[in-house]
């Protein structure tokens, strides 16, 4: 049975069609071939998930016939979970590796075959990989000795980077390591498909040279260190003007990818109608290695002076010696690179900051040094954009020898944001600190000024304890944050709550550090 959800387009000359069973008016997304004419991906939000309709995505299969037509997407819950799950591909030829995040399960797992069933078989141990946040995506490099993975990590250049881990033993991986500069933009890089015969990485960028929105990149691995790439190129055959993510190859003349394109803004899998020569670029500029280690500091320049050895006033030639002395050298003024966050264009801002009960304000164009700042006792700067949500930028985050870089989330319908400062009273609902309430109190001047804006407040716990009463308390928490706008004049049809408990994880829940990640409240614009 064939569905009729389809779609088709020309891409360059070339006919490109939705792979019919294999779609759905939600979003399918991260194809995986594993060979047998078996496809893997990930669907969101399909009724049918072990989650149900809010679950992030569950691992759906579909088998390519021998006339080339797509097969009905069969739901593989032996492979899914009521979180997100994404198959990361074969291993070895019985054994898959799955990754989820929500529940009770967060990393690697594998997957004995068995028949046509999957067995969970075990947890892999991958150190470091619950430090990843953001849109985690990999692949397990062809050979299964590698697994590289695109999340945001404590290195990051901007959002998601993509990092590498080396297989040590049967169920054990080295801790992931960012892959570099040559790669990494301060944009999203995400989805990689690493090819170990080709030595090529496919990857999907919104940064690099040619970008329309996201597309795939290719870029060679040129020597035997993981920081050692070419320049990435662009695949201009199935680059379009929506937002291709991720692919997958059939064989060497045959690939599926996701895309948005002429769905509204849902994902797609795709493919060419019939088989059409992978138009691959065969020549690849090597770009510089980024250094392994850091830099060395430039030396400071140094003055040479003469002094005398004896008093000035001594009679006849004084004797004299040689002296150097360590000169400054001239700060420069901060640079700032404020860009949406979306979609990485460049975005008109100003600059403030309090001394005592003074707010200071300067425009972008305005010189700021850090030495100056920081001689006022000042923790952090805000970055204001109209239409944006503000962001508070702290001067131990500020660089001094490259830009700043800070992402602004448009206050538009979908956009979510964190309120890091938001802290509670431990096991209770209670807001605790001056920095909360400051940090609240600056969101209700905001939500003043846009009085059209609606939110939904969003509160999670991690998942220790009852969780009936996990999400009770994320409900009371969202509704403390409720209240506080209220108090500075917020109206109350302008604020929705919710509680989700322990059951929306952004980062594991096996140690404390991502335990208290989980433990946030967060802001959705509604409209």
């Amino acid at each position: 049975m064939l569905l009729a959800f389809c779609i088709s387009f020309n891409l360059q000359a070339q006919k490109v069609v939705s792979l019919s069973g294999a779609n759905s008016p939600q979003d399918d997304m991260n194809p995986v071939w594993i060979g047998d004419n078996t496809l893997l991906f990930t669907r969101a939000f399909h009724p049918d998930n072990i989650g149900g309709v809010t679950d992030p995505g569950d691992i759906w299969m579909t088998k390519k016939s021998e006339s080339g037509q797509w097969q009905e997407a069969v739901h593989r819950a032996d492979l899914s979970t009521d979180g997100y799950d994404f198959s990361l591909g074969l291993e070895d030829y019985l054994t898959l590796l799955v990754y989820h995040t929500g529940g009770k399960r967060f990393g690697i797992y594998q997957y004995s075959k068995f028949g046509t069933d999957w067995n969970f078989l075990r947890q892999v141990s991958m150190v470091g990989l619950e430090e990843l946040s953001g849109q985690v995506t990999g692949r397990v490099g062809s050979g299964g000795n590698v697994i590289f993975l695109s999340g945001k990590g404590k290195d990051s250049k901007g959002n998601e980077d993509i990092y590498v881990s080396e297989k040590l033993g049967p169920i054990e991986w080295s801790k992931p390591v960012n892959i570099g500069a040559s790669v990494n933009t301060i944009g999203q890089e995400m989805s990689p498909y690493y090819d170990n015969k080709s030595g090529e990485l496919y990857f999907s960028s919104n940064m690099h040279e040619g970008a329309e929105g996201k597309d795939i990149f290719i870029a060679k691995r040129m020597g035997e260190g993981w920081n050692n790439w070419s320049k990435p190129e662009l695949w201009q055959q199935i680059s379009s003007p929506g937002s291709e993510v991720s692919i997958t190859f059939i064989n060497e003349e045959e690939v599926v990818w996701t895309s948005t394109q002429n769905s509204d803004g849902f994902a797609d899998l795709l493919t060419f109608e019939t088989v059409v020569p992978l138009e691959i670029p065969e020549e690849f500029v090597a770009a510089a290695p980024e250094p392994l280690a850091p830099l060395e500091k430039p030396a400071k320049p140094k003055k040479v002076s003469i002094v005398p050895i004896y008093p000035s006033s001594a009679v006849g030639f004084p004797e004299v010696k040689m002296v150097e002395e360590e000169l400054e050298a001239e700060e420069n003024p901060i640079s700032w690179f404020v860009v949406d966050a979306k979609n990485k264009t460049m975005v008109p801002f100003s600059i403030s900051y309090k001394l005592g009960d003074a707010t200071i304000s300067k425009n972008a164009s305005d010189s700021l040094k850090l030495s100056e700042l920081a001689a006022s006792e000042l923790k952090e700067v805000k970055i204001s954009a109209e239409g944006y949500f503000p962001k508070s930028v702290l001067l131990s985050d500020i660089k001094t020898g490259e830009p700043t870089v800070v992402l602004m989330t448009k206050a538009e319908s979908g956009s979510m944001i964190l309120l890091e400062n938001v802290n509670f009273k431990r096991g209770t609902a209670e807001l605790e600190g001056e920095d909360t309430k400051a940090s609240l109190t600056e969101l209700a001047g905001f939500l003043l000024e846009n009085p059209s804006m609606k939110l939904r407040i969003h509160g999670h716990t991690d998942s220790s304890g009852d969780p009936g009463l996990n999400k009770a308390l994320s409900l009371d928490r969202a509704g403390s944050v409720r209240d506080f706008l209220i108090e500075q004049g917020v109206p109350f049809e302008s604020l929705r709550i919710s509680g989700w408990g322990g059951t929306r994880p952004t980062a594991s829940n096996a140690t404390e550090t991502g335990r208290s990640k989980n433990r946030r409240v967060e802001l959705e614009v509604e409209r």
